[in-house]
């Protein structure tokens, strides 16, 4: 192995040189700086963050803030399923996921204009609807993600490589938490303006890049579709693994949703949770960078076990905090609310991990675009549904609702027992 690409391609991968198919360490490097350009671009325009302050800044009306989360999420998943025949019907799934980065791009430059030339309920409203631009083109890059991924890197290095690219983009990130710590975004609209036009800048970039990788040029044999809505359902109903998959990322997204509620639990702590923002998002992105590559690793052997492993995790941090919030009415000031963002964030990037390893591996090449929008879809359907727990939690308070999901996620890791050993030939 004397090319140098090949040598850290094989350190990453694990992979010993006669494994390594042709072209395949160089789709990797594609594969890890186009990632790190997009996930790092998603970090710097985080509605949960990073929009939520600049609408505030903006005084944008309280409304708009609150669709933030539910625009970018639903639009990102909800529209996969109509958008699977076309990407299965594509020779090159590579197309969709850089168009689909370049529509990000200009949607983020959109909203970086809007907060520099409009304010109030106008910039409101005209950021919103560039989220949603960028959501729905978001869902294009998604749903033809694995198979680009499939049809270029070889089972059982694949989650190497997209948790390097994780683990990189988080170190990028870790000093937008320095900066929130350090105050600079309750200042001006300025510099908050400019990360999120460096994030569009990123998700161009990243368009251009992946256009370079090296995908065989075939449309899978699909003649025997006919191409209708009952088609595309139809896998829900006939393989039970995907039910059982579907089902146990369900109960699993559950690590994705408990982070406000750990910031909610922390500012009863008589700190305000703006001021734990910036030490919260270090906290999230440090544990990012240690978990990612591990737990893509882990993936590439066993992404049933990646699941349980998770869940399981994620079921003893949320019991604790509960447990702790419940009997000190707190998490004891911003280090408390720090280590448990941090054990968080390592329960969520392991589900992340080993859920798409799994779909990626479980299903077939010609099905495979259609197997991601379906789960999306239906995984769309209930992050919207868990909206209900922020009702709950108004009510009864973030403690309880973190026990909640600790249950879930315990559930979760069980159901994920019963997956199959995709990764095994």
């Amino acid at each position: 192995m004397s090319d140098p690409v090949e040598k850290a391609f094989g350190t990453i991968t694990g992979a010993k040189a006669a494994q390594i198919e042709k072209g395949e360490a160089r789709n990797g490097v594609v594969h890890v700086v186009s990632l790190t350009l997009t996930k790092t671009a998603d970090a710097l325009i985080d509605p949960k963050l990073v929009l939520s302050w600049l609408l505030t800044a903006l005084s944008a009306p309280g409304a708009m803030v609150g669709l933030l989360v539910p625009v970018r999420e639903a639009g990102a998943l909800l529209p996969q399923l109509a958008l699977a025949r076309r990407v299965e019907a594509s020779p090159q799934r590579k197309r969709f996921w850089a168009v689909g980065s370049a529509v990000q791009g200009i949607a983020a430059l959109g909203i970086a204009a809007a907060a520099l030339l409009l304010s109030g309920a106008v910039a409101g409203a005209t950021i919103v609807v560039c989220l949603a631009v960028l959501a729905v083109a978001r869902s294009a890059a998604s749903v033809s993600y694995k198979d680009a991924l499939a049809r270029t890197i070889a089972k059982r290095r694949r989650g190497a490589v997209t948790g390097l690219a994780a683990s990189v983009a988080s170190v990028s990130v870790f000093g937008v938490g320095l900066m929130m710590a350090a105050g600079l975004f309750e200042v001006a609209v300025a510099p908050l303006a400019a990360i999120i036009a460096l994030a569009g800048t990123a998700f161009l970039l990243a368009s251009v890049i992946f256009m370079t990788l090296r995908e065989p040029d075939k449309t899978p044999d699909t003649e025997d579709d006919d191409g209708s809505l009952a088609a595309l359902v139809e896998p829900i109903v006939t393989d039970g693994q995907l039910r059982l998959f579907v089902a146990s990322r369900a109960a699993l997204a559950v690590t994705a949703l408990a982070p406000p509620f750990i910031v909610m639990l922390s500012a009863t702590s008589g700190r305000s949770a703006l001021d734990q923002l910036g030490p919260l998002v270090m906290a999230s992105t440090a544990a990012s960078v240690l978990a990612s590559y591990v737990w893509g690793r882990l993936s590439d052997r066993s992404s049933r076990q990646t699941l349980m492993a998770a869940g399981a995790l994620g079921a003893a941090v949320f019991g604790v905090v509960g447990g702790i919030g419940l009997a000190l009415g707190g998490l004891g000031g911003a280090f408390g609310a720090a280590a448990a963002i941090f054990a968080a964030q390592i329960a969520y990037e392991g589900v992340r991990a080993g859920r798409k390893l799994h779909l990626t591996d479980m299903a077939e090449d010609a099905f495979r675009a259609r197997y991601t929008a379906l789960s999306n879809t239906l995984i769309g359907a209930a992050l919207l549904a868990g909206g209900l727990f922020g009702i709950a939690a108004d009510r009864f308070g973030p403690a309880p609702v973190l026990l909640a999901f600790a249950v879930i996620a315990a559930l979760g890791a069980v159901l994920a027992r019963g997956l199959e050993e995709v990764q095994q030939d």
